[in-house]
């Protein structure tokens, strides 16, 4: 197994509680999680990144190898591979997880409306049929489980208009809508994102249990610490999320919000992310030469 990747486990706090193997992909400041029940070792991937040198096009699993290594050397059996939303900064594993594994995809169901969007943006009608390429659409409320443990699913709209968050026992994988306390919260200008679902979405995560424990998507350290972190808790991101704290208001929120994201870049990956995530994190079909082929919109951006 690489030793390269960064990975802290952050323990079950009882029954119903999952341990949680956070693991840090450093190019694109993604943060990947193996989620466990401690009962059964049954366990679910979620938000794993497969590798793209935007340079060459080049991709890669080294993450998802990873984490494959780690599963087998813990003795887990590997029972859902998730995903939160279509990412925007990274390619999704999923598609190649499954090849190595078996376990079932699962994203939520509005990824057809994300989908719907994005054929404009690619002059691509018949692109990205969703529903070939996930086991499984997730809808507000559902429930599913994780060996013993009890998953609830909430869509959590802002960043994207079909993000889902999953709250396993005691804890929240709030994906891009919170970032650690120091860094505030997620970007909302990708289309079909606005800050005031994000807002609302954030305050449904947070009416959670204070103890209860947060694992975000992206981490990209700060001025003040230059370590990456993932893991927080309700409490701690009602006290002191720089963009939450002090009792702001939506109205205050949505302000802060669309004038940070107004001076972001688009993720270097972007528009090549979404044509593949949008097919659970297969490359677009090969053409006559067995190759594939990114299409890339020129001046929509």
């Amino acid at each position: 197994m690489s030793d390269d990747i960064l990975s802290k486990t952050s323990a079950s706090n009882g029954a119903g509680s999952p341990d949680v193997i956070g693991f840090y992909d450093e190019d694109t400041g993604s943060c990947q999680y193996i989620c466990i029940c401690p009962e059964t070792r049954k366990a679910a991937l979620i938000d794993v990144v497969q590798t793209l040198d935007p340079k060459s096009f080049s991709t890669g699993f080294a993450p998802a190898q990873w984490a494959l290594d780690t599963i087998a050397e813990r003795g887990l059996e590997l029972e859902w591979v998730l995903d939160t939303h279509p990412h925007a900064d990274h390619l999704m594993a999923g598609a190649w997880l499954k090849e190595q594994t078996g376990a079932p995809t699962g994203i939520g169901e509005k990824v057809r409306d994300i989908a719907a969007l994005w054929r404009d943006y690619y002059n691509a009608p018949h692109a990205f049929p969703v529903d070939p390429h996930f086991d499984r659409l997730f809808a507000d409320g559902d429930q599913f489980n994780i060996g013993n443990l009890d998953v609830k699913v909430m869509l959590s709209p802002g960043h994207t208009l079909g993000s889902v968050t999953y709250v396993v026992g005691d804890a929240i994988f709030a994906h891009d809508t919170l970032m650690m306390p120091d860094a505030g919260t997620a970007r909302a200008d990708f289309p079909g994102g606005t800050a005031a679902e994000l807002y609302d979405s954030i305050m449904r995560i947070l009416d959670h249990p204070e103890a209860f424990r947060i694992f975000i998507g992206h981490d990209y350290g700060t001025d003040s610490r230059e370590e990456p972190a993932w893991e927080s808790t309700v409490g701690q991101q009602k006290r002191e999320n720089i963009h939450l704290k002090d009792g702001a208001s939506k109205a205050e929120y949505v302000a802060r919000r669309e004038t940070r994201d107004a001076t972001l870049a688009l993720p270097d990956r972007m528009l090549a992310a979404l044509q593949v995530n949008l097919r659970g994190g297969r490359l677009p079909e090969p053409e006559e030469d067995g190759k594939s082929y990114f299409k890339i919109p020129a001046n929509r951006f």
